[in-house]
């Protein structure tokens, strides 16, 4: 079953993509600039315990699985994935009755 999409429809849903986009490129700006200027705290303050790298690990994690969505690196969870699961769902809830289990 296909999905006939209104241009209005097109719009938001195109709108919507954009500001996952900028909002990842504001992550990743953030984390660019946070963790030069830890990095510089780090050295300047102690040069022989470095312990900068940790959130830098971390978020830097994030901010990959952050660009794999909004990328759709991965499509299994996309928008497709969602629609064939309610549709799954609703199915099962016919079958049942209308009782969910």
């Amino acid at each position: 079953m296909e999905i006939n999409y209104s241009e209005e429809d097109k719009y938001y849903i195109a709108k919507k993509k954009v500001e996952n986009i900028k909002g990842f490129y504001g992550n990743l700006t953030s984390f660019v600039f946070v963790n030069i200027f830890l990095i510089g705290i780090n050295l300047y303050t102690s040069p022989n315990h470095l312990w900068f790298y940790w959130p830098l690990m971390w978020w830097g994690i994030g901010v990959v699985f952050h660009g794999l969505k909004v990328f759709e690196v991965f499509p299994a969870f996309g928008k497709d994935w969602e629609e064939k699961k309610i549709k799954e769902l609703m199915e099962k809830e016919k079958e049942n009755k209308g009782k969910w289990q």
